[in-house]
Order: structure tokens, then sequence, then C-alpha cells
């Protein structure tokens, strides 16, 4: 079974589901007031590593990923959001609440809250959380309780927002916070196995949706919460208002195929912060790019059994809090491999693709072709080494790595592959 690190419990530990067969996973999905760029990504791809080694182990995962859609544009950019999704093979929830949908359930929490005595009206109308009432705030995050807003009462601040009646009095809106609680609880029930998001939902946002959800049902409601670090890009934090915004669609733009930023990801360890950035994205492809082409090559060869040491290595790995950048190095060193049967290799990148996600098995049928201007440089290539001028032999090579072709020489010739 995949051991995690809890960000409670500050331990890794087993994930264990309360169900036998059955894992409740809830992941706080996406405001979409603006347009999702590829950082906030890392979360989504973490959650859906957890649920794809899960399922593995046979394991049912029901999972639940909201949208927060109470902005302008909310619509356009949920549509661009569920598009990215897909181009970064993340299957799709069972479970996609919109919290414009969900405001029954919301209100049914406030007032429950409001009834067992751990909420309270302010000056203003507003209902806001007792945060003294809950004593062992903080467990995740480490950080001090202060009172939030559960329902924040219409004023003439709203301008014109879509505002609810309550049945304590007047309209408002829900707090940010209550939305989540709402939801884990409405569609996967008062036991959830674990709760992902983004380290920067640890405080106030998981610790304020802990007391909530706990409060409401009298019990601890989350078994496990599990959280993936910062995504830097180009050295610097990603946001609009730092003037640092990359989108999925600026990716595809360059060039590069979607899934270059899958394998990015899980080239680093998920809890280490991590800093994108465009030559590193090209790497990514390029390496995606020739695992697609060396499968596609072994699927030529008899077919031979998952090579068992590689296949039990990449697992543990795997299940080992998540190292994906072990398991991509021990894919590497099974591909240099010259004992592993070429069949055995198809056999095994494609097992390990079941987690990955990387669709290695794209090019399976296709011809290679080569990039622009790479025929070229293998012909010059071939005549610096007929004039045994070894300094241009491999500074061609380089130029043809820089392209994405890896040239191999052989005693029959040079082979080159994309």
């Amino acid at each position: 079974m995949l051991r995690l690190y809890d960000t409670r419990h500050r331990q890794v530990e087993p994930l264990t589901p309360a169900g036998a067969r059955l894992l409740r996973m809830y992941t706080c999905g996406p405001a979409v007031d603006r347009p999702v760029h590829i950082a906030d990504f890392r979360s989504y791809v973490f959650a859906d590593l957890i649920r794809r080694v899960v399922e593995r182990r046979g394991v049912r995962v029901s999972a639940c990923r909201d949208i927060t859609d109470l902005g302008e544009s909310a619509r356009l950019h949920e549509e661009a959001f569920t598009a990215d999704a897909a181009a970064l093979n993340l299957r799709p929830p069972e479970h996609a609440p919109r919290a414009s949908e969900s405001i029954e359930p919301m209100i049914e929490l406030v007032a429950k809250l409001l009834e067992k005595g751990h909420a309270y009206r302010g000056p203003d109308g507003s209902v806001l959380f007792e945060a003294g009432s809950f004593p062992t705030y903080g467990e995740i995050s480490g950080n001090e309780a202060e009172d939030w807003v559960l329902w924040k009462q219409a004023d003439g601040s709203m301008n014109g927002a879509t505002t609810w009646k309550t049945p304590w009095e007047g309209e408002g809106v829900p707090g940010w916070h209550v939305e989540c609680s709402a939801m884990s609880l409405r569609f996967l029930g008062e036991r959830i196995d674990l709760q992902t998001g983004g380290i920067d939902l640890r405080f106030p946002h998981h610790e304020n949706e802990r007391a909530q959800s706990d409060s409401a049902t009298g019990h601890e409601v989350v078994a496990h919460w599990a959280h993936s670090e910062h995504v830097l890009f180009e050295g610097r934090r990603m946001a609009e208002s730092a003037g640092n915004v990359v989108l999925m669609s600026d990716v595809a733009e360059r060039g590069l195929d979607p899934l270059a930023v899958r394998l990015a990801l899980l080239d680093h360890r998920y809890r280490h912060q991590m800093n994108l950035t465009w030559d590193g994205l090209g790497v990514a492809d390029r390496t995606l790019r020739r695992f697609r082409q060396r499968v596609a090559e072994w699927a030529e060869s008899p077919s031979r059994p998952i090579s068992a040491d590689y296949g039990q290595r990449i697992r543990e790995a795997f299940e080992d809090d998540l190292d994906t950048p072990r398991a991509i190095q021990i894919l590497r060193e099974l591909e240099r491999d010259p004992e592993v049967p070429a069949g055995a290799k198809f056999e095994t990148f494609l097992d390990s693709d079941h987690i990955l996600g990387l669709d290695l098995s794209a090019d399976i049928g296709k011809p290679a072709v080569l990039p622009s201007g790479a025929g070229e440089l293998l012909a010059e290539r071939e005549r610096a080494k007929a004039a045994h001028d070894w300094a241009a032999a491999d500074r061609i090579r380089d130029e043809l790595a820089a392209l994405g072709v890896d040239v191999t020489d052989t005693p029959d010739g040079q082979l080159w592959s994309v």
C-alpha cells in the first residue's frame, strides 16, 4: 500500500482506507475567477498520482474535486481548466461540484454551526466561526486561530454580485472555507480518507475547513492530509500580481507536448519546492519523445514478461511516498541496460505508464520523423567521421541532441532516434 507523508501527523504513514476496497479522496479544486496556470496543476497531478497508485493495488477511489466558480468569467476559465486537465492526463473525478450549485449545503452547514455554538452573528449580520470553540486548531500548520467569516452579509461593496437568502436573516455569500467543507461532506460523507491540495492551503484554508467539518459532525472527518510544495517559474513565484504566469496554452505555442509539463513535475519529489524553466520543459519534452520512440522500437520485438527486478524497484519507488524521480531514473537505467530484452523493456515501460500517465505508447506504429535540419546534420556528421574529424562529429552530435535526435555509432554506421 502507498505510504504518504501526512501533513497533520508530520510523518510518512500507510494510506489505509476506512472501507475495505474504497478510498474517499477530496482535492481542493481551482478558483476559476482567473486562468489556471501550470504551477497550479502540480497539486492536481499529485492527487492523480495518488489515485493511480492506489488503484493499481485494486482499491477503488471515489474522488471529489470542487470548482470555485463564484466570480465573473467562471465558465470560460472552467472550460479551459477542464481541457488542460485532460491534456495532462488527469483522470476526471467522480464528483466535480460547482460552488454556485452547492449553496444549499453551505447554508445548512453554517446553520448547524450556529446551532451548536461554534458560530455567531457579527455586528454587520455576517456569521463568523468561533475559533476558540475548536481546541485542536493548528494541528495541520502550527498556526493559531482567529475567528473567520462563514457567511458574508450582503452590503454595498458587493456591487451587484449574486447573493443568496439565508434562514437567519438577509442575504449574502458563503465564505471561501465553508465551500469545501460543505461540498466534501455532501459528496463523500462524514468519513474521508484523504484530502489533498497545494502547501499554500494548509493555512488558513485547511485549518479552517477541518475546524468547520469536525465541529459540525462531532468527530475527525479527514483521516489524512497531504500537500504538494510550491512551484516557481524561472526562479520567481508564479502569479498575476508578480507578472509571471505561464499557461498550458503558452506551452503549446512553443511546440512542446503538454505531457512534458507532467513529466517535468514528476521528475521532482512532490514535497520539494521546484523551479520550472523553459529550458527544463524543453529537456522534458525531448525525454518524453525519446521514451515514446524507444517504446515504439521495442514494440517491434517479441513480447517478453515485465522485468521482475526493474518492475519491483519501480513499484517500490511509487509506493515510497511517491518517489517519482527515482521511478523515472530506474526507467532511464532500464532503457540503457543491454541485458534486458527489448520485449521486456516494452512491457515494463508500459506497465509503469499506468501511473506516470505519459502516453508512452503514442508512437507505436508511427514512422519516425526527423526534425527540420536534422537530416543535413546527420549527413554532415557522416562526412566528419569519414574524415576522422572526431571533434566535429561530437559537436554535431550535440547539435542533434538539442533537436531531440539521439545518435548511436555502430559497426554498421550511425543509428538515430527521436
